[in-house]
Order: C-alpha cells, then sequence, then structure tokens
C-alpha cells in the first residue's frame, strides 16, 4: 500500500488515517492538539483541517511541525516551506466598531452537535452588506473558515479572548 506523503496541505484526518501513531507527536508538539481525542471534532475539524493550518492553531512553524512528522515515519526533511497563506490579522482593524455586528454565531454548540459550522458561516459572510461585520465565537482558531474567506477576499479580525475561546470578525 502507498503511504501519504505529509506536506503542508496535508488534511489531519488523512494523516491520522495513515499515521495513527502521529497523534501523540502532535499533541506533544501542541497542547491544543489533545482536542483529537474527542471523536467529534476528530470526525469534523480534521477532515478539513490541513498541516498547515493547525500549526497555526497550535502557534507553531509550519516546517518545524511538518519536518517533525515526516522524520516520526522516516520520511526526509522538506526545506524551503512555503506557509500556504496569508497570517491572520490580530490587531484591531480601523473597519471595526462593535455596533457594526449584524450578526454572532457561535460555533462551539455546533462543534459539540457534531455538526459542520463551515456553511452556516460562509452564508452569513456572502450576505454582509457593506459595513456588517459577522462574528464568529470558536473553540480554538478557526484556520480552515479564516482561509475560506480570505480566498473569496473577505477581511477578517482574530481577537483571542482567552484560551478555549476566539472571536473572528468578518466583513466585506
Amino acid at each position: 500500500m502507498e503511504k501519504l506523503i505529509i506536506t503542508p496541505k496535508t488534511k489531519i484526518y488523512d494523516l491520522l488515517h495513515s499515521y495513527p501513531e502521529l497523534e501523540e507527536e502532535l499533541i506533544d508538539a501542541a497542547p491544543e492538539f489533545k482536542k483529537l481525542r474527542n471523536p467529534v471534532l476528530r470526525k469534523t475539524i480534521a477532515r478539513i483541517t490541513n498541516i498547515s493550518q493547525a500549526a497555526t492553531i497550535g502557534g507553531l512553524k509550519v516546517e518545524d511541525l511538518v519536518n517533525r512528522l515526516r522524520a516520526r515515519v522516516g520520511q526526509g526533511n522538506i526545506e524551503q516551506m512555503d506557509e500556504g497563506g496569508a497570517k491572520y490579522i490580530t490587531d484591531r482593524p480601523g473597519w471595526f466598531t462593535g455596533d457594526m455586528i449584524v450578526r454572532s454565531i457561535d460555533i462551539r454548540e455546533m462543534l459539540n452537535r457534531d455538526e459542520q459550522p463551515v456553511h452556516e458561516v460562509l452564508a452569513s459572510i456572502k450576505k454582509l452588506g457593506g459595513n456588517e461585520i459577522l462574528e464568529v465565537i470558536a473553540p480554538f482558531i478557526p484556520a480552515p473558515l479564516i482561509d475560506k474567506a480570505l480566498s473569496l477576499e473577505y477581511r477578517h479580525w482574530l481577537d483571542k479572548k482567552s484560551e478555549g475561546e476566539y472571536r473572528v470578525y468578518f466583513t466585506r
């Protein structure tokens, strides 16, 4: 059987399906990855999150995480790696004012119900008017969601409220 080649674009779900022994390596690399032990998050978030996005969530350098995982399964290091994405905006932008928030979606509840929040959030983002803002409340940095919104050319602000609570604001 052909073994999966580990790259920044490898989905976490595929990685752990091919190399179940890497679960502990991921958790050791960043404590945030303990959530992978939750079967609900494993079935939902891990399917759409790639290693590059997971590194962002865990506060790690992409190439360090990829090379660490590759070394563990006997694949050579990858040199010169592109993170494949813009950096997330964490400083309050000039366009943000709280009274422009027209909707708030708490995806924590959706994730607990084994639901995938991406479609509802993207539908809400696409309905935003000129100066309107959508607030998304998440238990971790929702990297796949932010990346998708960026690809659609929406602006964002990622505001970390506490461990386990992030607010992401989207606007046109």
